[in-house]
């Protein structure tokens, strides 16, 4: 079992969308031009965030966000087939983690009975 953070398109580009928390928290950045900032503006959220779940890039053709609708951020469960067995709203707010937690609880007691 593994858990991942994708970093995906910028949610809060400075030059187009800024908000409030970002310069609280000091994650202001511009739209990245190619892979190479997207790469150092998603290690630098990392850093400054706290962000102890291990990190993946999306490609800078936003592949893993299209087919996932990431955007501006959700809470998926992967099960052992690659299939999803949960999706959440779109977060933050739309994240409810006893949602997620029972749909792990499933999950895990669907491959261990199978095993």
């Amino acid at each position: 079992m593994a858990f991942l953070v994708v970093y995906i398109t910028e949610a809060h580009p400075s030059d187009i969308w800024q908000m409030q928390s970002n310069i609280k928290d000091q994650v202001v950045f511009a739209n990245p031009k190619n892979q190479e900032e997207r790469a150092y503006i998603a290690g630098a959220c990392v850093r400054k965030l706290g962000i102890k779940i291990p990190s993946v890039l999306d490609e800078f053709g936003n592949g893993t966000e299209r087919a996932y609708t990431g955007w501006p951020d959700r809470l998926y469960l992967i099960d052992a087939n690659g299939r999803i067995a949960y999706k959440s709203k779109p977060g933050p707010f739309g994240f409810e983690p006893d949602h997620l937690s029972a749909a792990l609880a499933r999950t895990v007691g669907t491959q261990k009975a199978s095993n």
